[in-house]
């Protein structure tokens, strides 16, 4: 009896044992379900938050919303920067002092001159800092002026953000438009006149893109009356032209271009037109090595050589070229001789395929093309000066994209050029990354952009070209 009861007993506590070792065994089954469950459903989050993010970086829808954003937080920036920044002199006294000659009544070129020399610009700048001049009350009011500079410098960016939409450009790469502090420089603490050739610059390409043609050419027109660095564009206007409306069409807006030189130069040229046109488009002017952004690390001996600024010359020429018959010309889908040939014969060159070849320029076209010309006039240009990174700095980003590289190194390409363009006094290593990047640029679109494909033309539309 005892021993039963024993077993009994030891039964009777063998069998709690293993019900709580089941139920335990089962409550762990249900917490690693749980936490599998807990674990699979971060991961589908993860992902989630993953392509959300991704395709906020680089979906262009938006940038539309986006855009807004980040102009805001420039604005605050230009307003700190007016703030805290302390104003440097450079040029500003002298445009000053050469636009109160012109207002005074002196309208001949060779004889208005300011602190740093002679004027060299064209009409419309006089006609620009002759308003600032009333403006900001003789040019003594400089907290004004560069007010008005960074209201300028937030209207080219907006522009600018404009045509990169248009161009169906990614936002991960809008953020670059923003982080200059050389550009910030140029505009708000320098208040050169780069600033306004670059705006009618940017606000041309956006007239382009939308097809308006000849208000393009006005506004690009008004630019070059600011500064003649802009005929770095013309060849890919040129293009353009050809493209969408034919050479007569093309060449009646080069003679608009023309005709509005002619009108802007006006009081100037009636009193002395050579004096005007030899000053204002002067391409003989003689450059100082110790100013020099890009070539300081070639030595001030072949910097100042006549053979050195001859190969920059053919160089551009020959990269132009090149360009315009492996990639721009691409989308008139036909053999380059054949246009020559129908142009020699005073017919349009792409006869009646003009409205299908019109329709394949589309606005990321126009703002590739038109930067692309613009980039590569930079690395062949004879020499940089710092104010010259206006025309660069918001042409950069877009063209590191089309060129395919990965956004980190577009990054990573975008922040040497903005280091290089702010070591000052440049040096060697400064150049040659300054060098090196348009160069990594200039060859990056052209791999990048040799990808596209366009649809051959149909047989019976090329009838007529044979």
């Amino acid at each position: 009896m005892l021993r039963r009861g024993g077993t009994s007993r030891l039964r009777a506590g063998v069998q709690p044992r293993a019900s709580r070792c089941a139920g335990q065994s089962a409550e762990d089954k249900v917490a690693l379900n749980a936490l599998s469950k807990l674990l699979e459903a971060t991961m589908v989050t993860i992902a989630q938050l993953y392509g959300r993010a991704i395709d906020l970086a680089t979906n262009p829808a938006h940038s539309r919303w986006q855009s807004p954003i980040l102009l805001l937080v420039d604005a605050a920036l230009c307003f700190v920067i007016i703030w805290k920044v302390p104003y440097t002199e450079i040029d500003w006294e002298a445009y000053m002092q050469q636009v109160a000659q012109f207002l005074s009544g002196e309208h001949d070129y060779v004889k208005i001159a300011g602190g740093t020399g002679p004027l060299v610009y064209p009409a419309v700048h006089v006609y620009i800092y002759s308003g600032l001049y009333w403006i900001t009350d003789k040019g003594r009011d400089i907290k004004l002026a560069q007010g008005i500079f960074a209201a300028l410098y937030l209207l080219t960016l907006g522009g600018v953000m404009a045509c990169y939409r248009r161009a169906k450009a990614p936002p991960y790469i809008f953020p670059m438009l923003i982080l200059s502090k050389r550009l910030h420089s140029i505009y708000i603490l320098r208040c050169f006149n780069d600033c306004f050739a670059v705006l009618f610059l940017w606000m041309a390409i956006y007239a382009y893109q939308r097809r308006a043609y000849t208000a393009g050419t006005i506004i690009y027109s008004l630019g070059l009356g600011v500064k003649m660095s802009l005929l770095l564009v013309l060849p890919a206007l040129g293009i353009i032209f050809l493209l969408t409306n034919g050479v007569w069409t093309g060449l009646q807006q080069a003679t608009i271009m023309a005709q509005l030189q002619v009108l802007f130069s006006t009081p100037f040229a009636l009193e002395n037109v050579r004096g005007y046109y030899g000053r204002a488009f002067e391409f003989s002017r003689v450059f100082l090595f110790k100013w020099t952004v890009n070539w300081r690390f070639i030595g001030e001996e072949v910097f100042l050589s006549k053979g050195f600024s001859t190969a920059l010359l053919l160089g551009h020429i020959n990269v132009l070229a090149i360009f315009a018959i492996t990639r721009w010309l691409k989308t008139a889908g036909r053999p380059i001789e054949t246009m020559i040939t129908r142009t020699l014969r005073l017919q349009e060159p792409l006869g009646n395929v003009q409205n299908l070849v019109s329709q394949r320029v589309t606005p990321q076209y126009v703002l590739t093309t038109i930067l692309t010309a613009n980039v590569i006039g930079i690395l062949f240009a004879r020499s940089l000066h710092y104010q010259f990174y206006a025309y660069l700095a918001w042409s950069t980003p877009f063209l590191l994209w089309r060129s395919g590289m990965h956004p980190i190194l577009q990054y990573a390409l975008w922040a040497a050029q903005e280091w290089a363009w702010n070591v000052y006094p440049s040096t060697d290593l400064s150049s040659q990354v300054v060098v090196g990047v348009l160069a990594l640029t200039v060859a990056g679109v052209w791999w990048g952009t040799g990808r596209e494909e366009y649809a051959e033309i149909q047989p019976e539309v090329r009838d007529d070209v044979k």
